[in-house]
Parts: C-alpha cells; structure tokens; sequence
C-alpha cells in the first residue's frame, strides 16, 4: 500500500478540530435543551461523521502517494 503523509495530515488537524467543535455543539445543544439524552445522541452522531469522514482510505486523502523504492 502506499503512504500519503499530506492526507494523514490533512485528517489529523480535520480531526482535532472537528471532534472538540463536536464536543462543545453537543454540550451547547443539551444544555439548552436541559437534557443528557441529546448531548450522548448529538455527541454519538457527531463522532460518527468525524469517524465516516476520516476513518476510510478516501481517494481525497491518498492524491499524494509516497513511492517507495524497490531494492
């Protein structure tokens, strides 16, 4: 298989940001509403599409492949 180190880059900070911002949306829409049943769902769903969006070996995060050299 081949390396795309941009791609895991670009998955890592799509990651980092997305799941805090994830976070404190799911808090947000909970507390507004008074309830822990949203916050786990919002938060359950938003991880999941974190998760969809960065867990698969999408073609967008492979368009830099590292050749490696045969021997």
């Amino acid at each position: 298989r081949l390396q795309d180190f941009i791609g895991q880059k670009r998955v890592d900070s799509i990651a980092r940001v997305a799941l805090p911002a994830c976070t404190i949306a799911s808090f947000a829409v909970g507390y507004v509403l008074q309830s822990l049943r949203v916050t786990m769902g919002a938060f359950a769903l938003s991880t999941l599409l974190v998760a969809v969006m960065v867990v698969p070996p999408w073609p967008v995060y492979n368009r830099h492949p590292v050749r490696w050299r045969k021997d």
